[in-house]
């Protein structure tokens, strides 16, 4: 019987304690989901990651001049939700350590007034004006005013050299096909083409003199191309000056 009531207390005990560590465990699980809610209950709304972003582009676009002729465009990076943000009803302040860069800058946004702040990353882009072309054009096809149209490019993604004006190519002949959309580069077209009779003007002192002569390759305004005049069968280095036309100074 002693034995048995050794056991009886030693199970009894074993309960006891049992029950404890449930009742410790609930409670160590409602802390929890207490901290995880108030977490959450102060991460910031959808309204006030849209300002903060909307802050630091703003900042950017206030002190990054673009090039001439060309537009820049500011787009911040994603921002976490579940940082903590406030309404900061004195109004947020931007700042940033460098203001040179031409292609990503790091704005930090803050509100002294509820001390917070955070760093966001805001991608700069440049775009200048290119000619792009409206339909396909097939290689051989002369180009007019129709077939294209001038769209502002991504300076930083394009490595290529284009056309920033219609009358540079209006009149040119197409050397490859072109898709639809594209810009058009200065080696798709030529406006002086090869083995085709161009017209040589020679300027000097205000007078000039034109004479016709033969394109020994291809070229595109301002390009330096070696035409042969037809009268002398003289060779010379000329600069494209317009369509079927090309300059020398002498």
């Amino acid at each position: 019987m002693k034995q048995n009531g050794i056991f009886y207390s030693y199970r009894r005990a074993s309960t006891i304690f049992m029950c404890r560590k449930s009742v410790n465990s609930i409670y160590i699980f409602i802390g929890l989901f207490v901290s995880f809610f108030s977490f959450f209950s102060q991460a910031a709304t959808p309204e006030q990651i849209d300002a903060i972003k909307a802050t630091a582009e703003e900042f950017v676009l206030d002190r990054v001049m673009p090039p001439e002729s060309s537009n820049i465009e500011a787009r911040a990076g994603n921002i976490d939700s579940r940082i903590f943000a406030t309404d900061c009803y004195t109004g947020l302040i931007a700042s940033s350590s460098n203001t040179r860069s031409t292609s990503n800058m790091t704005v930090l946004v803050e509100c002294p007034e509820d001390a917070w702040r955070i760093y966001v990353p805001v991608r700069i882009i440049t775009t200048g004006p290119q000619v792009t072309a409206l339909t396909s054009l097939a290689r051989g096809h002369l180009i007019t005013a129709a077939d294209v149209t001038v769209s502002y490019i991504d300076v930083n993604r394009s490595r290529r050299q284009g056309f920033t004006d219609i009358d540079q190519v209006v009149g040119s002949k197409v050397k490859r096909s072109i898709r639809a959309g594209s810009t058009i580069e200065r080696g798709d077209v030529c406006v002086v083409c090869r083995n085709e009779e161009v017209m040589i003007k020679a300027e000097r002192n205000g007078m000039t003199i034109s004479t016709k002569g033969t394109a020994l390759s291809d070229g595109s305004i301002g390009e330096q191309i070696r035409v042969k005049n037809n009268k002398s069968n003289r060779i010379i280095d000329a600069s494209v000056s317009g369509i079927g036309e090309v300059s020398v100074q002498f």
